[in-house]
C-alpha cells in the first residue's frame, strides 16, 4: 500500500523547475500530485507520477539528483474534520508525519492526501484498522 514518489533536489534558479517538466513531458510521464520546498539555495521537488520507475531514470539520466521514497496515500471524506480524523488516528499510536501534502484525484466525494511518515507500514495498518481509506500504489497512478 506505498506509493513512490520522486524527489528532485534543484538549484534555486529560474528555469530549473520548467526543465523537470519537460524531462517528465518528454517521457510522456503524467504528475498526480507535487510539493515544492525551497530555500534561498536550493529546493526539493515532490512529485507523484504516473511511472516513478520511468520519471527517475529519465530525471538522473538529464543529471538531476533524485532519490525515491515510499509515502502514503490516503482518501478521507471531503467535509471538515475529515484530515483531523485521521491525523488523531496516527497521533493516538505516536506515529510521527514528516510532512503531507493534497493529492488532484479524480474523485468527487473524497479528498486525496499524501503522508510521508515515520513507519509507513505500521501507519498502513493503524489506519485500514480504524477506518481511513489507504490507496494502492496501483490506483493512484492511474488517477
Amino acid at each position: 500500500m506505498h506509493v513512490k514518489q520522486i524527489s528532485v533536489f534543484l538549484e534555486n534558479k529560474s528555469g530549473r523547475l520548467a526543465e523537470v517538466t519537460k524531462v517528465l513531458a518528454s517521457n510522456n510521464i503524467d504528475i498526480s500530485a507535487l510539493s515544492i520546498a525551497d530555500t534561498t539555495d536550493f529546493g526539493i521537488l515532490r512529485l507523484i507520477v504516473n511511472d516513478p520507475e520511468k520519471a527517475e531514470k529519465a530525471l538522473k539520466e538529464s543529471e538531476f539528483t533524485v532519490s525515491c521514497t515510499s509515502v502514503i496515500a490516503i482518501a478521507i471524506e471531503d467535509k471538515p474534520g475529515g484530515l483531523s480524523k485521521a491525523l488523531n488516528i496516527l497521533e493516538e499510536k505516536a506515529i510521527g508525519i514528516e510532512y503531507m501534502y493534497a493529492f488532484v484525484g479524480k474523485t468527487s466525494d473524497e479528498a486525496l492526501v499524501i503522508i510521508r511518515v515515520e513507519d509507513p507500514c505500521k501507519a498502513v495498518d493503524v489506519l485500514m484498522n480504524n477506518g481511513i481509506k489507504v490507496l494502492s500504489s496501483d490506483k493512484v497512478y492511474k488517477l
